[in-house]
């Protein structure tokens, strides 16, 4: 057998069919791959999939939030809904031809590296075992929800269900709604529903900064004028002002002291203090925390939500939940027809609860036991041709993601070119070169503004900042070119001499 048969029908499975998968799909697709998607769920969209609670919306602006290969004209507003991103991501999804490759209810719970044959075994809730030279875990990072500990959230005879959980029967509407949570889903939900509810009650261990941002709703006649044009969407994504405003933020989150984070930390007080009128409000309502230690909420309307004369700022602590309400420690009882627990996701499973084996049946869970982590956020030794899309250490912050994963890919695709060319059988990162960069990334991730003393989902088990600790233009760098001689590669004829 010759190299290049050795290498010949190479097989792809991408894990997951949300904005990352979509993204590996359509490049394989383009590149004459053989590849299959497997999708959890009977959908495809992932987190735009999961959450339709009210309000639900990007921070990141609609023409920002888009594949850079396929614009859209079609968005309402400067910022997308959930409902109108699910929809962007299935256009594409059928334009460019992946829906037939796309398993649904397909939900992968092992992957295990044979050595002998050189490939992935992955096994599918349906009981079926298939295989693949490479797999791309694409299963996102905010997907499992996390449940509050709180005292007899069984008994509360109201309707109580997670923000992802949404329910489409819920009583909101001239209800007596309480909101548990306020990261940018907590907001977003008490922002609808202050206009619905009789009754809000937002309760908040601590209080958010929020960043004021720009909101307006774009004409037919502007809409008209980017399906005409599409050089009018690129200047609003290649606008100057928001990249300026990317790289100010990388800036400050590693530049705890400099000019980036003073200004973030001025406009959110400015904001505070010139938006919230009654003094008591106000001081319910900063933080005493760094602005960006926990992630920034960007709000147009939250301030003005919160002094509703419906809507009550709870910052007091819970003491439990009971059949007509919530009981606070100080013993008032706030009665509720309707729970939501806005209280964020497990941000530290990423592919788990999916087994996944590497050489020699090294589990991933084991490799994990203390952070989750990943070479650059993409790959781990042990684990050969295993690659991951907005895996663990990659940039996380007010940005878009697919800008992110797009870069990402740029790099994987270097990778696999060895593996189509023949140059290797396997390729992954050699343990020495994943624990330098781990060693100079915890040492990096301490000193940024997620570092500085709060509680966030940013931060992993010991309290390190589980994401990049570096620029937006250092990520860019690395992910232009790997380093071949931090990886181990397994040449192809290593395969033909067994």
């Amino acid at each position: 057998m010759s190299i290049d048969q050795g290498r010949k029908g190479l097989r792809f499975a991408v894990i997951g069919a949300g904005m990352a998968g979509i993204l590996a799909a359509i490049r394989l697709r383009q590149a004459g791959e053989d590849f299959t998607v497997f999708e959890k769920a009977g959908r495809l969209g992932g987190t735009w999939r999961e959450n339709r609670y009210p309000g639900l919306t990007c921070d990141v602006p609609a023409h920002a939030y888009t594949y850079s290969f396929e614009p859209y004209a079609e968005w309402d507003a400067y910022y997308a809904k959930g409902g109108e991103i699910q929809t962007y991501f299935e256009k594409t999804a059928e334009k460019y031809g992946i829906m037939p490759h796309v398993r649904f209810d397909s939900e992968v719970v092992s992957t295990v590296w044979d050595e002998g044959a050189g490939v992935w075994r992955l096994g599918l809730i349906t009981g079926e075992e298939v295989e693949a030279e490479v797999v791309i875990a694409a299963s996102g990072v905010l997907h499992h929800p996390k449940l509050p500990d709180i005292e007899g959230l069984d008994s509360f005879e109201g309707q109580a269900f997670h923000s992802a959980r949404w329910q489409d029967d819920a009583l909101v509407d001239g209800a007596r709604v309480g909101v548990v949570g306020n990261g940018s889903t907590g907001v977003q939900i008490v922002t609808a529903l202050s206009k619905r509810a009789s009754k809000l009650v937002h309760f908040q261990r601590s209080p958010q900064w929020i960043m004021p941002v720009p909101y307006f709703q774009y004409s037919e006649e502007e809409k008209e004028a980017f399906r005409r044009d599409p050089a009018l969407i690129e200047d609003i994504r290649n606008n100057k002002e928001y990249w300026d405003s990317i790289f100010r933020f990388t800036h400050a989150i590693t530049d705890t002291h400099g000019p980036e984070i003073a200004a973030i930390e001025q406009i959110c007080l400015d904001n505070l203090e010139n938006s919230i009128r009654d003094p008591e409000l106000r001081e319910k309502l900063r933080p005493n925390y760094r602005a960006a230690c926990k992630r920034l909420i960007y709000s147009w309307s939250y301030y003005d939500a919160v002094q509703s004369p419906n809507v009550e700022v709870e910052r007091n602590r819970i003491a439990r939940v009971e059949a007509k309400g919530v009981r606070m420690e100080d013993g008032r009882l706030h009665e509720l027809d309707t729970l939501v627990l806005a209280t964020g996701f497990h941000a530290d499973r990423f592919i788990r609860p999916t087994t996944v084996l590497g050489r020699g049946g090294v589990s991933l869970d084991d490799i994990w036991s203390v952070r989750p982590t990943a070479y650059y956020a993409v790959t781990i030794p042990g684990f050969p041709n295993f690659f991951m899309l907005n895996g663990p250490t990659g940039p996380v912050g007010n940005f878009s993601l697919i800008d992110i994963a797009e870069k990402q890919w740029a790099y994987v695709d270097q990778l696999i070119d060895l593996l189509r060319s023949g140059e290797a059988r396997t390729i992954e990162p050699s343990a020495d070169a994943h624990a330098d960069y781990e060693e100079r990334r915890i040492a990096a991730a301490r000193t940024t503004i997620f570092g500085s003393g709060c509680n966030s989902w940013y931060l992993d088990a010991t309290g390190v900042p589980a994401s990049w600790p570096w620029s937006y233009e250092a990520f860019a760098d690395a992910m232009a070119a790997p380093v071949l001689t931090d990886y181990r590669v397994e040449a192809a004829a290593e395969l033909v001499e067994r």
